[in-house]
């Protein structure tokens, strides 16, 4: 069972609160993980306004199937497995990918471990929803999510070849993207 409380309501209470389909513990479940699962639409979407549409519809999935959820694991984490899985299904639909051919990203060097230290978060967010649908889907599942290549493929319907091109071109292009913010805050500290 669990022991989390919201605004007065044990997380029981409110999933059983949904289950009967009140209001009030559905704006108490939408409240309570709003915030988190409106960062994983975010690291998804390529805009705000696309990302609040991604947080809508993974509550209406969340409400229209919370009967599923068995009790394995946290509810929370049930909870973002639809959200990630409502994001993926929306750029399926959108999103063609394609293999890249490995020369198209030889020859570049990772960043070095200091860069990341001097970005904050927003400036990595920004980063990553500068990167096409394609791109940013496949690092979101490998980095964030933890998905293998394998899963990836199937999940989006593409080869495990077609994933790890993808995943190393947005880690490419996200390299260029730091090395330039580097470059700009060392003049700016220069000046």
């Amino acid at each position: 069972m669990s022991s989390i409380v919201f605004q007065g309501h044990s997380e029981l209470q409110i999933r059983e609160g949904c289950l009967r389909g009140e209001r009030k513990f559905q704006q108490l479940l939408y409240n309570m993980f709003s915030p988190k699962m409106f960062a994983v639409c975010l690291r998804y979407a390529p805009d705000y306004n696309t990302a609040q549409d991604l947080l809508q519809e993974g509550f209406v999935k969340v409400f229209r199937h919370i009967e599923k959820f068995r009790g394995d694991g946290s509810f929370e984490g049930w909870v973002r497995r639809i959200f990630v899985n409502t994001a993926i299904e929306h750029f399926r639909k959108q999103v063609n990918l394609y293999a890249i051919h490995d020369n198209d990203v030889k020859g570049f060097e990772y960043y070095h471990q200091g860069a990341l230290e001097t970005l904050k978060e927003q400036d990595i967010m920004n980063m990553i929803q500068k990167l096409s649908d394609g791109y940013r889907t496949v690092f979101n599942l490998y980095v964030i999510e933890g998905y293998s290549h394998k899963d990836i493929g199937e999940m989006l319907g593409i080869s495990e070849g077609t994933s790890k091109s993808q995943l190393a071109r947005a880690r490419y292009l996200l390299q260029k993207m730091i090395t330039s913010y580097e470059q700009k805050d060392n003049s700016a500290v220069k000046a």
